[in-house]
This record gives C-alpha cells, sequence and structure tokens, in this order.
C-alpha cells in the first residue's frame, strides 16, 4: 500500500520518468562530450586507416612532438589521457619503432621518452591530413563563427579548470 507522502522523485517519475529530472540530448556536458567524441573518431578514421595507430597512440605522438622529451605523466597530462591510457599507448609505440625510453637525467628510475626518428617521420606524414580533416570539419562555419568558437572554447576552459583548481 503506497503511502500519500511523495518526494521530488516521485512528483519526477509521474511526469515522464526519471529522465524527466535531466535532458541528456540538451544537457551542454553530455552534447559538449558527443561533439568531441564524434570529432575525434573523425579524425582518429585517418590514422587509424592509414597507419595503424588508435586514438591514444596518436596522442602519444603529437605531445612527443609538442614536448620533444618528457616523461610518461607529463605525456598523459598533455594528452588528457589516464596513466593505463598512456602506458599502453607508449608500448605499443615503443613496440613499433616510433618512440624510445632513456634514463633521467636527474632521477635514473625515471625513464623520459622523445620520438624516434621513425616516430617523426610517420608524425609528419600525419600532420596535413589532421589538418586538412580539421579545416573540412571548420568548413561548416563561417570565419566569424570560428573566431567565436575559439573564443567561447577558451572561457569555458578557463572556466572548467578554475571550477576543478585546476
Amino acid at each position: 500500500m503506497r503511502t500519500e507522502a511523495r518526494d521530488e522523485t516521485d512528483t519526477a517519475e509521474g511526469q515522464g520518468g526519471v529522465s524527466a529530472l535531466l535532458d541528456m540530448q540538451v544537457f551542454f556536458p553530455y552534447r559538449f562530450a558527443v561533439l568531441a567524441d564524434a570529432v575525434s573518431r573523425s579524425v582518429a578514421q585517418l590514422y587509424a586507416d592509414r597507419f595503424s595507430l588508435t586514438r591514444h597512440e596518436w596522442r602519444v605522438l603529437a605531445a612527443l612532438a609538442a614536448l620533444t622529451t618528457a616523461t610518461a605523466t607529463e605525456v598523459a597530462d598533455y594528452s588528457t589521457l589516464d596513466k593505463m591510457q598512456a602506458s599502453r599507448a607508449i608500448a605499443e609505440l615503443e613496440a613499433k619503432g616510433c618512440i624510445v625510453r632513456a634514463e633521467g637525467r636527474a632521477d635514473r628510475r625515471t625513464k623520459t621518452l622523445k620520438l624516434t626518428a621513425a616516430g617523426r617521420a610517420l608524425f609528419r606524414r600525419i600532420v596535413p591530413l589532421v589538418k586538412e580533416r580539421e579545416a573540412a570539419l571548420l568548413a561548416a562555419l563561417t570565419p566569424e563563427e570560428r573566431a567565436t568558437l575559439s573564443g567561447i572554447m577558451d572561457k569555458l576552459l578557463a572556466r572548467a579548470r578554475g571550477l576543478t583548481g585546476g
């Protein structure tokens, strides 16, 4: 037998179920994550098909191209991968001959990573393709919209980092 006392959940469920509490299709974090994933997949298709690289491997490759020499932790932070994702990608790239590990100068326990000549050559071959895909994606926007989007992204990133203390 049901009592007369009803909480907010009962009321929300009565008005369309639990999903009425949050419409994911208009919830900004969800929509942004879907967009980021779709964009990432459209670019990943290029280096997956042509170079047999995963998204995580590409991010590590790109991070090391930008950082020149870095620890696994620095690569993970730069590429926004978690430790496990970065570790697996590093191992795969090392097995493919794209990166090498060396002892750190200050601490021999810390290994530094850097691209090999083959890794740098691979990166140089991929860059024009990903830039072309970026241009194809951004072609949906006017130059003014691209500038606005860039500014909005900067503001949202700063706000998100401010809210998380990072």
